[in-house]
């Protein structure tokens, strides 16, 4: 699960990172709503984490113009203002759940898993077909020619976005936001490595290289 944290409090933000990374989870932060906003239209994020009051943009600002975009994503907002109105004002301007601050960190854990918990029941028993393979992304594994191969979860992933977009190009920009994260660290270079694990453990061709710009995945009926 990545997550997206929103929160102008650097020790809070820290703590929090530091807390959620521990249980499994991936994390980016934001240290005001412009740049949590542009972060969060990346589309990558199963969960935002939202301080109300933040620079340059506030939060409910922030989740009204997340919404207007067209994204269902879960948020839970982080917040001071704990009167029965500034509640209802945040759950009306599309929030999912209200945790008042100070708060403590089991109640925040239970309340991301509970969020979390709502996407993966609409994703069990769901998979995707797309060129000859049939992939479950909450188990990390595809069937192809009946044989059942596991996949990392950063193969799992890329391999998710290829085939969500078969025959469509993407870029190694969009594999990189999608699959690691807004502000990872790595090199493009490593996106190359990972669609060279996903070609050597499919033993595939239908992955194919547009020089200098992506990956698209071909449907294995697709003679040109």
């Amino acid at each position: 699960m990545q997550l997206l944290l929103v929160e102008d409090e650097q020790r809070l933000s820290e703590a929090l990172s530091y807390l959620l990374k521990k249980k499994g989870y991936a994390v980016d932060t934001a240290p005001d709503g412009e740049v949590g906003l542009d972060m969060a239209a990346t589309g990558v994020y199963d969960l935002l984490i939202l301080d109300r009051m933040l620079p340059h943009r506030d939060g409910i600002s922030l989740l009204k113009e997340f919404r207007l975009m067209g994204f269902d994503t879960p948020v839970l907002f982080l917040t001071a203002k704990d009167t029965p109105d500034n509640r209802v004002e945040g759950l009306d301007s599309g929030a999912d759940d209200y945790l008042i601050k100070p708060f403590s960190t089991e109640e925040l854990l239970a309340r991301i898993r509970a969020l979390t918990r709502r996407q993966t029941k609409e994703l069990v028993g769901n998979t995707i077909s797309a060129a000859g393979w049939v992939l479950n992304p909450l188990r990390s594994e595809v069937i192809t020619n009946d044989q059942t191969i596991k996949l990392t979860i950063k193969e799992s992933l890329l391999l998710e976005l290829l085939m969500r977009n078969c025959g469509l190009v993407v870029s190694k920009d969009r594999i990189m936001e999608k699959v690691w994260g807004y502000h990872a660290s790595i090199e493009l270079a490593n996106v190359d490595l990972y669609i060279h694990y996903l070609r050597k453990k499919l033993n595939t061709s239908l992955i194919k290289t547009v020089r200098g710009v992506g990956y698209y995945l071909k449907e294995d009926n697709d003679v040109s």
